[in-house]
């Protein structure tokens, strides 16, 4: 059972595309309020639909990563083989973020 929020969370971050990423913050902000950037990381690590919902192409603002069920090197593979290139400190290119 999923929470009306999460439904929303769920809804935005299921348009994010191949080979793009989407900070929690960004997600955040289409539902209304910036500050709700933690509440977005606690809908997706419920996220009882993966992968139909990518919850793997959601990250920090700053470039980190992110949390990911499945652990970071997991989400970083994954992320990679959709052509997210990522820096030495692992850190996405920003220009495959939306903002």
């Amino acid at each position: 059972m999923t929470t009306k929020f999460q439904e929303q969370v769920y809804q935005i971050v299921r348009q994010i595309p191949r080979g793009r990423v989407m900070s929690y913050q960004a997600i955040a902000k289409k539902l209304g309020n910036k500050k709700l950037a933690r509440a977005v990381g606690q809908a997706l690590n419920k996220n009882p639909f993966a992968p139909k919902i990518p919850c793997h192409r959601v990250v920090y603002k700053d470039g980190r990563l992110g949390g990911f069920k499945d652990g970071l090197v997991k989400k970083k593979r994954i992320l990679e083989k959709e052509g997210i290139k990522f820096d030495p400190v692992r850190k996405f290119d920003v220009s495959s973020a939306e903002r």
